[in-house]
């Protein structure tokens, strides 16, 4: 499966929300899996998008083809825009599917990773941090991805910013220690999400 990461800085909230919506054109395209997204918690001006491929082959289809109708919706009430693609590499908790209708923030992390701990990095995430955020009460579902550089993204969903909080609180200082986070990672992005239920595609 392949994950879009879309952010940027919205200028015309309206407008950008109103274009939001005709991504439900998503529908029916081939080899489409689902979309979701909303607003930072941190910059309120702040809109992160999550598109779900099944493949590459897929995905380039769509954006030779109907992608700039779709966009063009939005044109204007945007800057800044960064997109990234990300190939799945393992679910975090089971059976990771792209819906939104069941949590109400998302965490995001981007991590570029120093090329020597790669390997270090990626088993961590498996065999430390998988299983803390899985056995978290209020995690839903997560997937922890891999893109070209070594950059990384973990995604995580959950019922609600209460529910995250708690587990940021208790165990997030403990698992970097025993992760060895510090070593692995040369920089570090993340926001949380609150979700738009009429951005759901």
């Amino acid at each position: 499966m392949l994950v879009k990461w879309i952010r940027c800085t919205v200028v015309d909230r309206r407008g950008f929300e109103r274009g939001q919506r005709k991504w439900a054109g998503l529908l029916g395209e081939p080899g489409f899996r689902g979309q979701g997204g909303g607003w930072s918690r941190g910059r309120p001006d702040v809109a992160h998008v999550f598109a779900f491929w099944e493949t590459r082959a897929f995905y380039d289809s769509f954006m030779a083809r109907s992608h700039d109708r779709l966009a063009s919706a939005q044109s204007g009430t945007y800057k800044n825009l960064r997109a990234k693609l990300f190939d799945h590499r393992f679910d975090v908790k089971t059976g990771f599917e792209p819906r939104f209708t069941d949590a109400d923030v998302v965490r995001v992390a981007h991590c570029k990773v120093h090329e020597h701990r790669v390997e270090h990095y990626s088993l961590m995430q498996e065999k430390v941090w998988n299983p803390a955020m899985a056995g978290s009460p209020g995690m839903v579902r997560g997937l922890f991805g891999e893109a070209p550089g070594n950059e990384f993204l973990v995604l995580s969903m959950w019922q609600s910013a209460a529910e995250h909080g708690k587990y940021r609180v208790e165990r997030v200082e403990r698992l970097s220690l025993r992760a060895q986070t510090e070593a692995d990672i040369a920089a570090l992005a993340g926001d949380v999400v609150e979700l738009e239920p009429s951005w759901t595609v």
